[in-house]
């Protein structure tokens, strides 16, 4: 911004009144004011002052060298723009389509600007020194249709510029909101940002503070709204399995963006992303930007319960006819329709479903019909399909739970093993170092340098075999396949021996069930049950450890949402269990 060469345009900003006016990277004079640009421009004469539009920047506004550290001046939400662009690019790569970053993560992270009134409003906030001003057409929460079209509004910011030279009849996108820094804020040595230090003291009610698991938030949401074939269980796993930029967002960042300080403290992260909190910071996200209700999860759609139960049985290696129990199981509970699984954040009683993991319940709850899992009733009806199997070899085999058990267990080891040397090989440190102020940087690089050539001597002593290459990612974690004698495939298997004719229909032949819980807690407690292993059998444990390491969550996390489902499906013995304990409390008062 050359503030001189715009002092020839003496015009009134249309919005604010004002003569003051600057020049963008475009040509274009927007008010120093109010950071309204306009559709004159400068009439230039040099043509190699012309800046290339197809060059990518996360800000569109001048990227002035500073003279502490010859970087950019930039804020740290276009810090977390640059992680949001990054994890858009790694969806894409893995099969998203281009939507989801071009339209639906753009227009969500927009909102989240103006909500937060850092851009697309009449005073962004960016220092303490400015007082936020709220806008005077600044509507209720509630009423998404009279705000901006912040889902259909393609003339806005793009995070990747589309090429004007190339389409010359596109209307051109609007610039990154300007930012004008004071002296005082470009000769910070606190961090590389300029409210590096404000933005992680500030505490504003109302307000969401950007942080980095929120930017997986934003990703699931994105998703969802798109209704891709990602579950929030696969989205955490491709960020472990780096695939997704996560823990080292920050080193992609470009060079210019030196990032030191406070900033240290907002984009480091030094643990792995849990399932429950993130989910927690979906909601979070959804209910401050005020979204609209998502489309609908039709039994089409990847994401309803009788789609995911037929992609994890095929991953457990599960027979393919539990598919109709677990069908019926949605069907009686209710979970498969339209209103249980849509999400509404705006709704006064919003939903919140947990897809992955509710059709995960659904299948523990069908095993749990079928072979009762008491470490006895399974056991037996597997000697009868060993006898069955052994007298009718040219026949389709009955599945057997015990051999199934063996295989999976030796699976499931080999696979944790894996998992947890992974987990104790990966470097937190990333190649580029942080340091808390330009003092420290040198010390900081020298240590880098030598962590760096110990690594490769040790890795020479070590393993002199060459690294290998990183595997694609995939939705299945197990592949099962009938050629493979060592871990055969239960795929195809029969359940006849646990299945009965009564009549027209199949029934089981265990009449038994027993009630993961027998009594909820109460309303005001924050978890709905509690699960302590030795109260359970070792089957069931067995279930729930298999399941739980392939979604990555808690084992008492899919507890709770099997008592859920049960509670849906035995409606009438919690009923029941209800009335008696209420009985036999009037009868203790008298």
């Amino acid at each position: 911004m050359d503030l001189e060469e715009a002092r020839e345009f003496r015009e009134r900003c249309s919005q604010c009144a004002a003569v003051s006016w600057g020049l963008t990277d475009e040509g274009k004079y927007y008010c120093t004011s109010c950071h309204n640009v306009t559709e004159r421009s400068r009439e230039v004469i040099d043509t190699g002052a012309i800046p290339n539009t197809k060059i990518q920047a996360i800000n569109r506004g001048l990227k002035r060298k500073r003279k502490l550290e010859k970087g950019w001046d930039w804020y740290v939400c276009e810090g977390f723009q640059h992680i949001l662009y990054q994890q858009a690019e790694a969806l894409q790569s893995l099969g998203v389509g281009p939507e989801l970053k071009n339209e639906v993560l753009h227009n969500f992270w927009k909102r989240y600007l103006q909500k937060s009134k850092q851009a697309y409003c009449k005073n962004p906030v960016y220092t303490s020194r400015r007082k936020t001003t709220v806008l005077e057409d600044n509507l209720s929460h509630s009423d998404w249709e009279s705000e901006p079209e912040l889902l259909s509004d393609m003339s806005c910011l793009s995070f990747a510029e589309s090429g004007a030279e190339s389409q010359p009849d596109v209307r051109t996108p609007k610039p990154f909101p300007i930012i004008k820094a004071s002296h005082s804020e470009t000769t910070s040595v606190c961090s590389g940002s300029l409210d590096g230090v404000e933005y992680s003291l500030r505490k504003e009610k109302g307000v969401m503070k950007m942080s980095v698991p929120q930017t997986l938030a934003f990703c699931y949401l994105s998703l969802l709204w798109q209704r891709e074939t990602i579950t929030l269980s696969d989205l955490l796993r491709f960020v472990e399995e780096e695939h997704i930029p996560y823990i080292h967002a920050f080193q992609h960042f470009p060079e210019e963006m030196k990032l030191y300080g406070r900033d240290k403290g907002i984009f480091a992260i030094e643990s792995w992303p849990n399932y429950e909190v993130i989910f927690k910071k979906i909601i979070e996200v959804a209910t401050f930007l005020d979204l609209p209700r998502f489309p609908d999860i039709t039994e089409n759609c990847y994401l309803h319960p009788n789609i995911l139960c037929m992609k994890y049985l095929m991953e457990v290696n599960l027979p393919g006819e539990m598919h109709n129990v677990t069908c019926l199981v949605v069907k009686s509970t209710g979970i498969g329709e339209v209103d249980f699984l849509r999400f509404d954040p705006i709704a006064k009683k919003a939903k919140t479903v947990k897809y992955d993991v509710q059709a995960v319940a659904v299948i523990v709850v069908a095993l749990k019909l079928l072979f009762l899992l008491d470490d006895n009733l399974e056991w037996s009806l597997s000697n009868i399909a060993k006898k069955y199997n052994e007298k009718n070899k040219e026949d389709k085999p009955w599945f057997d739970f015990r051999k199934w058990y063996q295989v999976m267990k030796k699976a499931i080891d080999e696979k944790k093993q894996k998992w947890e040397e992974a987990r104790a090989k990966f470097l937190w440190k990333g190649e580029k170092p942080l340091y808390y102020s330009a003092i420290d940087r040198p010390v900081v690089y020298k240590r880098r340098e030598m962590v760096v050539s110990l690594q490769k001597q040790f890795s020479t002593l070590v393993d002199s075999a060459p690294n290998v290459e990183k595997k694609k990612p995939s939705s299945f974690q197990f592949n099962w396949t009938e050629e493979d004698s060592e871990r055969p495939c239960f795929h195809g298997h029969s359940l006849q021996g646990v299945l009965q004719q009564k009549g027209q229909s199949l029934t089981t032949k265990n009449s038994l069930y027993w009630l993961s819980t027998q009594k909820f807690c109460k309303s005001h407690c924050k978890h709905v049950t509690t699960y302590e292993e030795s109260n359970f059998s070792l089957s069931y444990q067995f279930i729930l450890n298999l399941f739980s390491f392939l979604l990555r969550i808690k084992t008492s996390f899919l507890h709770e949402e099997v008592s859920l489902i049960e509670k849906r499906l035995f409606k009438a013995k919690y009923n029941k269990t209800n009335k008696k304990s209420s009985r036999s409390r009037k009868t203790r008062k008298y």
